[in-house]
């Protein structure tokens, strides 16, 4: 018999495939947000809406939904309403508070306040938790709500 087959260690992940894992949960991040918020709103997402809200077209949504769906966060069934699993909402609930810490500190720090919501939308999936503590920290001590 022969020697049973060794498995190499996976490669070490390059600078693109990082940069790439990070982008497609940056863009979960923000579906999931933008389907919660819709049904707070309007009682329903659907793919024409977030296509309109995103700028992009209906196949990007579809397809976007379509890896949200294998990824466990959304539900949908063709021309109908998208819903978030409990995953879902989770993510939703997480990236939300994300962007409510990161636009009180930029406030805090004398950003108006519709710079600071715009630029929070880019930075609140870039900032690490041990940052996000520090605001919150920051928040605190000058007795605003993050």
């Amino acid at each position: 018999m022969g020697t049973p087959a060794r498995r190499r260690p996976a490669a070490p992940r390059t600078g693109l495939q990082r940069t790439r894992a990070e982008h497609a949960q940056e863009t979960a991040q923000d579906y999931a947000e933008l389907i919660a918020e819709l049904i707070g709103t309007t009682g329903e997402a659907r793919v024409t809406d977030l296509a309109r809200c995103l700028g992009v077209t209906h196949v990007t949504v579809n397809r976007t939904i379509q890896r949200l769906q294998r990824s466990g966060l959304v539900t949908a069934r063709p021309y109908r309403s998208i819903f978030l699993t409990e995953t879902g909402r989770k993510l939703s609930v997480e990236s939300r508070r994300r962007h409510e810490i990161v636009g009180a500190f930029l406030k805090s720090l004398g950003v108006p306040e519709g710079i600071a919501h715009a630029d929070a939308e880019g930075m609140e999936h870039h900032v690490s938790k041990e940052t996000l503590a520090a605001f919150i920290k920051h928040l605190k001590r000058r007795r605003l709500r993050a």
